[in-house]
């Protein structure tokens, strides 16, 4: 039997949606092991004089904490 939990993070990237997802896998993988899925809850922008300063997700990390 395995057991897993989810956690929400947030992320941003000046980038990109991409680069917002993959940094806060990047950082969520330092702490947590055993990383099975992600899923995006929502994105949204940030804006500043008119441009797009920030892209922000909100990601579902499922990970496992038995097997």
């Amino acid at each position: 039997m395995s057991v897993a939990k989810v956690i929400e993070i947030i992320c941003c990237s000046p980038k990109s949606f991409d680069d917002a997802i993959r940094n806060g896998i990047a950082e969520a993988a330092k702490t947590l092991h055993g990383i099975k899925a992600a899923w995006v809850k929502d994105k949204s922008l940030c804006i500043e004089n008119a441009q797009i300063a920030q892209y922000k997700v909100i990601l579902h990390i499922t990970f496992e904490i038995k097997k």
